[in-house]
């Protein structure tokens, strides 16, 4: 749905910061990620998932109707800034079944969108992905988040600063957090962003879903200002070097 006026100049207020929002442009790790060339491995299990379609965020711990199926669906959870942009890049890869949108690793329950980026909870702002491992690993997802924010940015992402824009990991599985620190160490020793990784990995506390009007924003809202001079390149990019792998 798109959000109100209100709603939108209030969101826009934190989100005015059109210096790439660490975008892919810039990212020295695209060239070599596009899926299917890249050498990164097979996909990890992992569990957990399902969005609760309302105006609060809410913790949940099963897997969206859709996905109770006979196919061993997984999930993964990444904090990559500003989870609008996450959620655009990791939404259309082929095999992606759901990307929600919400908060995770603070120490107050039921946080809602203001007090997380006021930074008073101690959230990330996080998208909770749903996969098909028959379609695309943990590993490939692993390679996109890389590829598509900075991680050598503590704490910020382009203009927004605060924990709440961290780079991080929540792994779901201990297989998903050797995958990851096996990765994280690959990306280092290669000296790959020329600077030291600082992405965090994190135990996964209480994922909960970001209030409705944050879900698909970017789909719901491609004519909103922020959207179309930080997230529309960002996704065009995603496009050329990712094209043969999304849907």
């Amino acid at each position: 749905m798109r959000v109100g006026k209100n709603t939108d100049s209030a969101i826009w207020m934190h989100r005015r910061r059109f210096p790439d929002c660490a975008g892919i442009k810039r990212n020295p790790y695209k060239a070599r990620l596009m899926v299917g060339q890249h050498p990164l491995g097979a996909g990890r299990r992992e569990h957990n998932g399902h969005m609760t379609q309302d105006n609060a965020p809410r913790p949940d711990k099963t897997l969206p109707d859709h996905a109770q199926t006979d196919r061993p669906l997984e999930q993964a959870i990444f904090a990559g800034g500003c989870f609008w942009c996450t959620e655009a890049v990791m939404q259309d890869l082929r095999g992606v079944e759901q990307v929600e949108s919400g908060y995770i690793g603070g120490s107050v329950p039921n946080p809602d969108y203001r007090s997380v980026c006021g930074g008073q909870t101690g959230h990330a702002e996080a998208v909770r992905v749903t996969f098909d491992p028959a379609q695309v690993s943990y590993r490939d997802l692993l390679g996109l988040f890389f590829a598509t924010h900075d991680p050598t940015t503590l704490n910020r992402q382009g203009a927004d600063v605060g924990t709440q824009y961290r780079s991080a990991l929540f792994p779901l599985s201990r297989a998903q957090e050797e995958t990851a620190r096996e990765l994280i160490g690959q990306l280092t020793a290669e000296n790959t962003f020329g600077r030291p990784i600082v992405t965090s990995i994190e135990p996964a506390s209480t994922f909960y879903v970001a209030e409705a009007y944050h879900q698909n924003y970017y789909k719901n809202n491609p004519g909103q200002g922020y959207c179309m001079a930080v997230i529309s390149p960002k996704v065009a990019k995603l496009r050329q070097h990712y094209g043969d792998r999304l849907r």
